[in-house]
C-alpha cells in the first residue's frame, strides 16, 4: 500500500506524544512493507523566520494557499493510495484536505485531540474541564476567555479556522481515528459524523525489557504542566511525606510551564528527584524500574501513552479515573484510579501501590497481558491496515471489500469522480 503521511511536528523543546505516534506508526507501515512517504512542516522552523514571517503565521492557522497547491501537485504525480493526516497546526492548515479532494485521493484523520470541538484542543481551562464550546458551530466562549496561551489574540486564529473548516473536515475526510471509545463518545455528543468515527487505539512498541522486581521508585513522565496534574500530585505527596511517605522516592522526567516550580519543590529533599528531559531509553529504563507509573491528569485524556508504555514494560500505573485513562486502566486488575483532581484520593492509592508488593507485582503482569492483547504492534498494525482498507473501499464504491491497493488506472478513475465535488468542499 502506498500511504502519505501529512503532519505539522510540534516544538522538540517539548515532549510531544503525538509526534512519536506517527514516527512509530512510519516505522511500522514501512517494516510491513508498505511505502511510506511524509508530508510535513516543522513548528521549529517558525523561529528562522523573518519578523514579518513570524508574524503572517497566525493568518495561516485557518488556511494556508501555499500548502494546497504544493500538496496537490504532489497527489497527482504520486497518487498514492491514502492520504493519512495528523496535525495541521499551525503550518499546514485544513487546505491539506482540498488538496485531497482536489486530486480524489481518500483521506483518513487521526484525532489525538479535541481540536474538532475545542480551539486548544484540550477541553481544559483554568485548572478545571471546560466544555463550553462542544456542539457550538462558532467558539466564540473560548475566544472569550483567552484558551490558547491565556490569550485573546492568540486564540482567535484557532477559533476561525474551526468554524470556517468545520463542514470541510466532517466532508473531507472519509475515516476519523479516535484513539479511544471516551474520546469518540464527546465527538459523536458534538455532532460529528458518527459513522465515519472509528475506535483506533495507539499502538506502543515493545520496549524489550520489563520490570524485574518490585520496583525502585514511582515515576511521572511528561509535560510539567497545570493540566497533566503537577500540581495535584505535588499536594498529594507532601501530604504522604507529612505522613512518613510511602518508602520509595517520586521521580519527575520531564518539560513545561512549571518546569520552575517543580524543580524549586523538589530541590533539597530525598524523597522527590527531578531528572529533566530524558531521551528515549533512559525513559523505557525508567519506567522498567518503577513500581508505577503516574497519571493524574485533570485533562480528559484522549489516549494516555505514558500508561501504555508502562504496560508494555509489565508496570502499573496510578491514573485519573477519567477520559482514557478510564478505558487503558482496569481498576484493581491492571493498576489503581483515583478520583480526578482529589489529591487525598490520589494520596491514597499511591499508598495502596507501594504497600503491597506481592499484589502490585501481579497487577503488573495483568498489565502486561492487556498490553498484548490491545496495544501490541501487531495489533496495531492490523487494526491500521483493516481502516486504511475501509476508507479507499468506501471512496471507490467497493462496499466493505478489500480495494484493489496500488492500482494506478483505479487512482485515476477516483480523481475523476472527485473533481466534480472538489470546490463544494
Amino acid at each position: 500500500m502506498h500511504i502519505l503521511v501529512v503532519h505539522n511536528r510540534y516544538s522538540s523543546a517539548q515532549p510531544s506524544g503525538e509526534n512519536k505516534v506517527v514516527d512509530q506508526e512510519v516505522g511500522l507501515l514501512r517494516a510491513a512493507g508498505h511505502r511510506v512517504e511524509l508530508f510535513e512542516r516543522r513548528s521549529d522552523s517558525i523561529a528562522g523566520r523573518s519578523l514579518l514571517g513570524k508574524a503572517a503565521v497566525p493568518l495561516l492557522v485557518p488556511w494556508n494557499p501555499a500548502v494546497r497547491a504544493e500538496l496537490t501537485a504532489r497527489l497527482r504525480t504520486e497518487r498514492p493510495d491514502v492520504v493519512h493526516v495528523h496535525n495541521v497546526f499551525p503550518l499546514l492548515s485544513p487546505a491539506v484536505l482540498a488538496a485531497c479532494a482536489d486530486a480524489g485521493v481518500p483521506v483518513v484523520a487521526t484525532l489525538h485531540n479535541y481540536t474538532q470541538v475545542c480551539p486548544p484542543g484540550t477541553l481544559h481551562r483554568n485548572g478545571r474541564l471546560c466544555t463550553e464550546c462542544v456542539g457550538s458551530a462558532v467558539p466564540l466562549p473560548a475566544v472569550r476567555h483567552g484558551c490558547y496561551r491565556n490569550s485573546r489574540l492568540a486564540t482567535v486564529p484557532l477559533a476561525v479556522g474551526l468554524s470556517v473548516n468545520r463542514r470541510r473536515w466532517w466532508s473531507g475526510v472519509d475515516r476519523f481515528f479516535c484513539i479511544s471509545a471516551a474520546q469518540r463518545s464527546i465527538l459523536v455528543r458534538s455532532g460529528m459524523p458518527s459513522e465515519r468515527l472509528a475506535v483506533k487505539h495507539n499502538f506502543v512498541p515493545d520496549p524489550g525489557v520489563c520490570r524485574a522486581g518490585d520496583g525502585e521508585h514511582l515515576l511521572f513522565l511528561g509535560r510539567l504542566s497545570e493540566a497533566k496534574g503537577m500540581r495535584l500530585l505535588m499536594a498529594a505527596w507532601d501530604r504522604l511525606a507529612a505522613d512518613g511517605g510511602v518508602g520509595v522516592p517520586l521521580v519527575l522526567a520531564g518539560a513545561g510551564e512549571l518546569e520552575r516550580e517543580v524543580t524549586a519543590w523538589a530541590a533539597g529533599r530525598d524523597d522527590v528527584r527531578y531528572a529533566g528531559l530524558w531521551d528515549p531509553e533512559e525513559c523505557r529504563q525508567a519506567v522498567s524500574r518503577s513500581v508505577a507509573v503516574v497519571a493524574p491528569s485533570l485533562s480528559l485524556e484522549t489516549f494516555g501513552l505514558v500508561v501504555a508504555e508502562a504496560m508494555a514494560a509489565g508496570v502499573p500505573a496510578v491514573a485519573a479515573g477519567h477520559g482514557a485513562f478510564a478505558e487503558l486502566v482496569e481498576d484493581g486488575v491492571t493498576g489503581l484510579l483515583h478520583q480526578p483532581d482529589d489529591p487525598d484520593s490520589l494520596m491514597s492509592c499511591l499508598r495502596r501501590i507501594t504497600a503491597d508488593p506481592a499484589g502490585n507485582r501481579e497487577l503488573g503482569r495483568a498489565a502486561r497481558r492487556r498490553y498484548e492483547q490491545r496495544f501490541s504492534p501487531a495489533v496495531g498494525l492490523e487494526r491500521l491496515v483493516d481502516e486504511y482498507r475501509t476508507a479507499i473501499a468506501g471512496r471507490s464504491g467497493g462496499g466493505d471489500g478489500p480495494p484493489p491497493l496500488g492500482d494506478k488506472n483505479t487512482g485515476s478513475r477516483r480523481e475523476t469522480r472527485a473533481s466534480g465535488d472538489g470546490g463544494s468542499r
